[in-house]
């Protein structure tokens, strides 16, 4: 790799380069990347590649992260590599994470009121009753299009995939989380896990 100086500016306003050992000279456009470059900026230069090459800003790729999109799904959305994502959606990854944590241990609302347990003491109470492990279940959260945050857990049942929404609100002694569907509300209150449903014959 040559090493070249700087030597002057355009009247367009080009950085002008040149080679001392060939005294060939180069102009460089002076836009935001290399701004980014001279101060060592690497988190700016990465979004600045993120901008010329992706169909979405690093913004948008944060915000679909936080709606519940995969690194995967927004990597094919924006035309990209996934490496290119990842340094976008960690942050917000971790947020996602921490959510899920943390609404774990929000109070459940029943119709008499907030359960005095937490949403985990609750839900493991219920896979303990249905013989089932709780250990291998999955919590996740995101935000939805009214701002509130979705808290989601994933279970598998025999050949059954099963997941189980509430919406969190924070608040004090932890907050409280309100049941969305079915799976959820069995869960806190503790009932058995729901029948499959019988599959008939098919007659043409």
């Amino acid at each position: 790799m040559r090493a070249l100086r700087v030597v002057g500016i355009t009247e367009g306003g080009d950085v002008v380069l040149e080679d001392p050992g060939r005294r060939e000279r180069f102009t460089v456009p002076a836009d935001e990347q290399l701004r980014a470059a001279s101060r060592g900026d690497l988190t700016r230069l990465g979004q600045i590649a993120i901008e010329l090459e992706s169909q979405l800003r690093p913004r948008e790729i944060q915000a679909r992260i936080r709606a519940g999109a995969s690194v995967e799904q927004v990597a094919s959305a924006a035309g990209v590599p996934i490496q290119k994502i990842e340094r976008f959606a960690y942050p917000v990854l971790l947020e996602r994470s921490r959510t899920a944590e943390v609404a774990q241990r929000a109070h459940p609302v029943r119709g008499d009121g907030p359960d005095v347990r937490t949403l985990g003491d609750v839900v493991a109470h219920t896979f303990g009753l249905r013989g089932q492990e709780y250990a291998e279940a999955e919590w996740d959260s995101w935000k939805g299009e009214d701002g509130r945050w979705l808290v989601a857990l994933s279970w598998r049942a025999g050949r059954s995939d099963n997941r189980a929404h509430w919406t969190f609100q924070p608040g004090a002694h932890g907050g409280t989380v309100t049941s969305v569907d079915e799976h959820a509300s069995d869960l806190v209150e503790g009932l058995p896990a729901r029948p499959l449903r019988p599959v008939g014959p098919v007659i043409d």
